[in-house]
């Protein structure tokens, strides 16, 4: 027989177990209602530090971008040269203005040929030197070769640099043919002839008269003149004569002059303030809906009545505020509710006006530049940033709580024993009073049947 069932006939584990339960609920209500509340605002907290992050990285962006203003290079239709912004240049930004330019020549790479030879016929053995600028390439040439494997063993030893071989088949016959693979005198070749038969001495040359080897197309330079000072480049591509632009000559028209035009590029600029001002109107509906009362429902949100979310607010909007005319100069308006758009045509005509303009607001000395960076940075920081401090604080109140309710099941499991052994001493005591009880009917029913 169970011990629910004995004596009193009482169902122990489950009138303990609903004792237990009246005496948790108090307290356990309490410590989740405060656990929602604090989960609630860690997560409330999380979308937070999520667009201040959002926006810091759109401010550190556009500061950047003011840094360096953009510059485009434009060209005449059918222009002599292209130009574009050279990154890495060492001479300095490009800066806006027109600058003449003058192409007088491109420069060439060199093409030799030797003289026709029949199909398959031997060319000699030995060892050509092959020179271009101050470096050489020896390549040996074995008895019975004939012209295809003279120029399979320039290409093998040159490894693509300096020379490249091929056999080309005209009328008159087959011909060596070697091209320089680095345009101008730079890059011109020398050819001599060493050892073996003697054979390789019809493709020497040196450029005088005695070679051997005819020149096809001759090694020039390139020259160019910008704003009346002249380059001469073994390359097309001319770098550090324009400050910050790379020219790449394309055609030689000697005294024809064409201008190079660098204008104002607001492209990259637009985009970084948009992606700011994208940032600044979504954090800070962010932290209204995370505060906002509702009168009609008498519903508060997460951070209702909260300094901290209420400072934010304030002091995002004190950044801006304090220059509002600027801003409204530079194509920036702060509407009725605290948003921000950007008008980008006014940004243009501000820009061409004053090239400075966005920089004076937005550079990292700028009036909002500055104080905004130093904003977020308080706010951020991950050691000293009051979203972070918060967040610490908010995790520490969560641990404590699921401290509680551990404490708490604890002290009810202690309960429980509790209850269970008084009502245990009950039954047991109930049983002796019902056998007692038992005994001293069944003893008078005896007596009476004796009488």
């Amino acid at each position: 027989m169970s011990l629910g069932t004995i004596g009193s006939g009482l169902d122990i584990p489950n009138l303990v177990s609903q004792l237990v339960a009246n005496e948790r609920a108090p307290k356990e209500n309490q410590i989740n209602t405060a656990g929602v509340a604090a989960t609630a605002k860690l997560s409330a907290l999380g979308t937070i530090k999520s667009g201040m992050t959002s926006l810091q990285t759109a401010l550190n962006t556009l500061v950047k971008g003011v840094a360096n203003p953009g510059i485009k290079p434009s060209t005449p239709t059918e222009s002599n040269f292209t130009a574009v912004i050279d990154t890495s240049s060492t001479a300095g930004k490009p800066a806006v203005g027109t600058h003449e330019v003058e192409v007088q020549s491109l420069a060439q790479n060199q093409k030799l040929s030797s003289r026709a030879y029949e199909k398959d016929a031997t060319i000699g053995d030995g060892t050509l030197t092959i020179g271009y600028g101050d470096k050489t390439i020896d390549v040996t040439i074995p008895p019975g070769a004939k012209l295809a494997e003279v120029a399979a063993a320039i290409n093998s030893a040159a490894g693509g640099k300096g020379v490249t071989a091929a056999v080309v088949t005209a009328d008159d016959g087959q011909h060596l043919v070697l091209s320089a693979v680095d345009s101008g005198t730079e890059g011109a070749l020398t050819v001599n002839a060493s050892g073996g038969n003697g054979g390789l001495a019809e493709l020497v040359y040196d450029g005088s008269d005695a070679s051997k080897m005819t020149q096809m197309v001759e090694a020039k330079d390139a020259v160019v003149v910008v704003d009346g000072f002249t380059r001469t480049s073994s390359s097309n591509t001319i770098t550090d004569l324009v400050p910050g632009i790379t020219l790449t000559l394309t055609k030689a028209e000697e005294g024809k002059k064409q201008t190079l035009t660098l204008s104002p590029d607001n492209s990259t600029l637009k985009t970084n303030l948009n992606a700011f001002i994208t940032a600044y109107n979504s954090i800070q509906s962010t932290l209204k809906s995370s505060s906002t009362y509702n009168a009609e429902t008498g519903t508060a949100a997460t951070f209702t009545g909260d300094a901290m979310v209420r400072g934010l607010q304030q002091q995002l909007r004190s950044s801006l505020s304090a220059n509002v005319n600027d801003l409204k100069d530079l194509g920036v308006t702060i509407g009725a509710d605290g948003t921000l758009s950007l008008d980008a045509a006014k940004l243009d005509t501000a820009m061409a006006k004053d090239p400075e303009a966005a920089k004076s607001l937005f550079g990292a000395e700028g009036s909002i530049g500055k104080s905004m960076t130093a904003l977020l940075k308080s706010n951020l920081d991950s050691t000293t940033g009051t979203i972070s401090q918060r967040t610490d604080s908010l995790n520490k109140q969560i641990k404590a709580l699921e401290k509680q309710l551990d404490d708490l099941d604890a002290r009810m499991e202690k309960v429980s024993d509790r209850y269970t052994k008084q009502f245990t001493a009950m039954e047991g005591l109930v049983t002796q009073m019902q056998t007692a009880s038992n005994t001293l009917s069944q003893q008078l029913a005896n007596n009476n049947s004796n009488k």
